[in-house]
C-alpha cells in the first residue's frame, strides 16, 4: 500500500509540475519549504524526493529542504506533518 501511494503521490507532483502556474494570487512559495520524508535516508523514495526538491527549488527559486523523519514504519514522519503548525 506505501508503494502505491507514493507512486500516486509522486504522480500527483509531477502533474503539478506541468501545469502552468496561476498567477491570480501571490508568488508562491515566500519562505522555504520543508518536505518531510518518512523513510531513512539513502533510499528510493529520499533519492527520488530529493531530485523532485532541486527541480523545484530550479523553478520556484525559493528553497525545498528535505527533511528524514524515519521510525516506526512511517508513524514518525506522518507525525511530524500532522503537528507542524498551520501555515496557511
Amino acid at each position: 500500500m506505501t508503494a502505491t501511494l507514493t507512486r500516486r503521490a509522486l504522480g500527483g507532483l509531477a502533474l503539478a509540475l506541468a501545469a502552468p502556474p496561476l498567477r491570480a494570487q501571490p508568488a508562491w512559495p515566500t519562505r522555504p519549504v520543508r518536505i518531510v520524508v518518512a523513510y531513512a535516508p539513502g533510499g528510493g523514495t529520499d533519492i527520488t524526493t530529493r531530485a523532485f526538491a532541486e527541480q523545484l527549488t530550479q523553478r520556484f527559486g525559493q528553497s525545498f529542504v528535505v527533511e528524514n523523519r524515519p521510525g516506526a514504519n512511517g508513524v514518525v514522519g506522518t507525525e511530524a506533518v500532522a503537528r507542524a503548525p498551520a501555515d496557511g
